[in-house]
């Protein structure tokens, strides 16, 4: 495995209005691994994303996060797979999911995009949805409140004090998914 290069790409939207969003969790793992890895976000001269070239736990690693809005994200993600020779099986995408409770994570590969705007552009842009996926739980809107609305809040003063435990441990569900493959990283995150 130490000779596969991986595109790890945390999904969001793009400027400080997002930054603390639900929808912007995807942006939150991959600072973290950034931090890791004591890389700099660089802006890609082809592609409308900020990547950062790496490793993680010794495996070579793009790091991206799209500099478009959720519901574009397909066209980035695709172009960074094209410019790096890259096949979708070797593509990780982190990103916010409504179903799962606050803070839960589930590692899967393959499967639907769930309502997911940014997973619908990605399943238009490549042709497919097998590709691996990290989701963080963000929970169902309260009341009747409309999902979209939802994610695009901040999180609640609740959520806020668990949030870096809670992107830390997906940063380490990346990690291990990278180098322990997906049945391991089932095993040891999805609760």
């Amino acid at each position: 495995m130490a000779d596969d290069v991986w595109l790890v790409v945390g999904l969001g939207n793009p400027g400080p209005s997002y930054a603390r969003t639900r929808h912007n969790v995807g942006h939150l793992v991959a600072d973290e691994l950034a931090a890791r890895t004591g890389g700099k976000w660089k802006q890609h001269k082809q592609v409308r994303a900020e990547v950062i070239e790496t490793r993680i736990s010794g495996i070579r690693t793009v790091l991206a996060k799209p500099r478009s809005y959720m519901n574009e994200s397909g066209g980035p993600v695709s172009g960074l797979l094209k410019f790096f020779k890259l096949e979708p099986a070797a593509l990780v995408v982190v990103h916010d999911e409504l179903d799962i409770d606050f803070g839960v994570l589930r590692a899967k590969y393959g499967g639907g995009d769930n309502g997911h705007n940014g997973l619908k552009s990605i399943r238009k842009s490549l042709g497919t949805g097998e590709y691996y996926r990290v989701r963080f739980g963000v929970g169902r809107p309260p009341g009747r409140q409309n999902p979209a609305d939802f994610v695009l809040n901040e999180f609640s003063s609740t959520e806020r004090k668990d949030l870096p435990f809670a992107v830390d441990r997906t940063a380490d569900a990346v990690e291990s998914l990278l180098t322990d493959g997906l049945e391991s990283t089932q095993g040891k995150y999805n609760s």
